[in-house]
């Protein structure tokens, strides 16, 4: 209760939410996700807890000095959902801060916490499951385009979880007898030129491995697919609200409304040592069927009865 209580009476610490994207992207999206979550626990921003929000703007070189400003104010908790480098920066400036994090690679891998069930030291958080769920939409997208052989997946290589995540998929690519070409993009200009090389590497169908550029560009995204008739599997549903043909993945707002939930029991008193890392126990499967239409794909009925959402 002394946390809750210096946030309420000197409006000097509370939590504070730093996030790489912006808060234009799918970052204003997650945060309401976060506030909702605190407000279930009874924490209303600006009732009883500040929340002071830092977004990076897709610029990670400006992630260690936000924290370092962060761990400087004292503050009370420090979530990083959604910014692996925000949260191995957060752990290297500070051992006493509590520290939420949000990551979609593996974070004992990482070495963010020692376990997923004793996370050790002042750190515990969420594991999104991005970088293993590309074995699950090669899979999806080969249910869709069964006469397919060559697949390529897109990449941002400024993503901590770039690497499990292609190994993921260059696994599933071999057992299933496909061919898989990787294709990087930091910034719109190279997602740009990487789509523009489809047709030149005889790609018949794309897989978009989850970042926050990606996550900020999926009006982008989805606007090049459909250039390029391509057909396109993201991991968020936002992409298939932007326009994108499916997408598979975690309940991403679902977590970050348990991140909410995870704050506020720090804020009551709760070690992060004693809070396990989560796992996603709810993930979407979703069709835009508009778009798949304007690409001239007809969605087998296997899929759209599987599907979470159909997208008329």
């Amino acid at each position: 209760m002394a946390a809750r209580r210096a946030c309420a009476a000197a409006g000097a610490a509370g939590n504070r939410y730093v996030y790489s994207g912006t808060a234009e992207g799918s970052g204003g999206d997650q945060a309401a996700a976060f506030r909702k979550g605190l407000t279930e626990s009874g924490f209303v921003e600006g009732r009883n807890v500040i929340i002071e929000y830092r977004w990076a703007q897709n610029d990670f070189s400006q992630v260690s000095e936000m924290v370092a400003d962060l761990v400087r104010r004292q503050v009370t908790v420090i979530t990083t959902l959604g910014s692996t480098p925000a949260a191995l920066a957060a752990k290297t400036l500070t051992t006493t801060i509590p520290i939420v994090f949000g990551t979609g690679g593996d974070p004992v891998r990482e070495g963010l916490v020692g376990g997923f069930n004793q996370p050790g030291g002042n750190l515990t958080g969420f594991n999104f499951m991005t970088a293993e769920l590309s074995a699950k939409r090669l899979g999806l997208m080969r249910e869709l385009l069964p006469g397919a052989a060559r697949f390529g997946i897109l990449i941002n290589p400024n993503s901590p979880s770039t690497d499990m995540a292609a190994q993921d998929a260059l696994g599933a690519a071999t057992t299933l007898g496909r061919q898989i070409e990787l294709l990087f993009a930091s910034s719109s200009r190279e997602i740009d030129a990487a789509f523009a090389s489809l047709g030149q590497k005889q790609i018949e169908a794309l897989i978009v491995i989850p970042s926050t550029l990606f996550a900020n560009r999926r009006v982008h995204l989805a606007m090049a697919a459909m250039r390029y008739a391509m057909p396109v599997i993201y991991s968020d549903r936002q992409h298939a609200e932007a326009g994108g043909l499916m997408t598979y993945g975690s309940n991403v707002s679902d977590q970050y409304r348990q991140a909410g939930i995870y704050v506020a029991r720090i804020l009551r008193g709760e070690k992060p040592s004693d809070l396990p890392v989560m796992r996603p126990t709810k993930f979407e499967f979703v069709i835009n069927l508009q778009t798949a239409r304007l690409l001239g794909l007809t969605i087998p009925e296997t899929l759209l009865a599987t599907a979470d959402e159909v997208i008329q």
